[in-house]
């Protein structure tokens, strides 16, 4: 069992079968999974994308700057780290948030004193912002995150159960990874689970990423009690 996880949730998965926004029903689900991990010992820190309101790369064009739109990424971050905290806290899961972006009226701000304290109460951590600089996805963020805090791996959740040669969605005959190293991830440009800089990052510091499906139920604590589950890169 691992003693602590990063977990990844993106923007998408919280807005459900909805077209955007927010789903309250997938966010109780989520806690539920979460709290089953929590229950059998394992400390859980979460970092919550923003897809499901804005993306920076797509907002960007001749008249708004990358940065701009990144900044605005951000901000649909903290905006879930919100609605998350609540709901969690709602369903009997302790919670806190908290922000790489300075906005102490909106969430509290990130330091790794007050992270270690929430999880040393054994509550579950969000962290909202990204890494708090444009040009840097909330998965580079996770394994920045996940290295700060110590968690044994991150646990990056997906629409199927692990990493695949092609998009199975697409593809029918794409087969699944049981596992993967770091450097057959960076090499095949078919792969792309994750951004290149941050399997670089987990990579660098010896940290496995497993990959598995967010919505198969009892798949988040299964990982972090260390079963085969998804993909494991290492």
């Amino acid at each position: 069992m691992y003693k602590r996880i990063l977990l990844k949730l993106s923007g998408e998965q919280l807005q459900g079968e909805q077209n955007g926004g927010f789903d309250t029903d997938r966010a109780k689900w989520i806690a539920h999974e979460v709290k089953t991990a929590v229950q059998a010992g394992t400390q859980v820190v979460i970092m919550v994308g923003g897809g499901n309101y804005a993306r920076g790369a797509q907002l960007a064009n001749d008249a708004i700057q990358r940065i701009t739109g990144d900044y605005v990424g951000m901000l649909a971050t903290m905006m879930n780290a919100l609605t998350l905290e609540d709901v969690f806290n709602h369903q009997g899961l302790d919670t806190r948030a908290l922000t790489n972006v300075k906005s102490d009226q909106v969430l509290d701000q990130f330091t790794h004193r007050r992270a270690m304290s929430h999880l040393a109460k054994n509550r579950v951590v969000i962290v909202a912002g990204g890494i708090g600089r444009p040009f840097l996805t909330t998965d580079t963020a996770a394994v920045s995150l996940a290295l700060e805090l110590d968690c044994d791996a991150v646990i990056k959740t997906t629409k199927v159960d692990g990493v695949y040669s092609a998009d199975p969605a697409k593809d029918p005959g794409a087969t699944k990874y049981d596992t993967l190293s770091y450097d057959e991830v960076l090499q095949n440009p078919a792969i792309a689970v994750m951004d290149k800089a941050a399997i670089g990052l987990a990579m660098e510091q010896n940290k496995p990423v497993i990959v598995c499906d967010l919505l198969a139920a009892g798949n988040v604590a299964r990982a972090a009690a260390g079963e085969a589950v998804g993909t494991i890169i290492s």
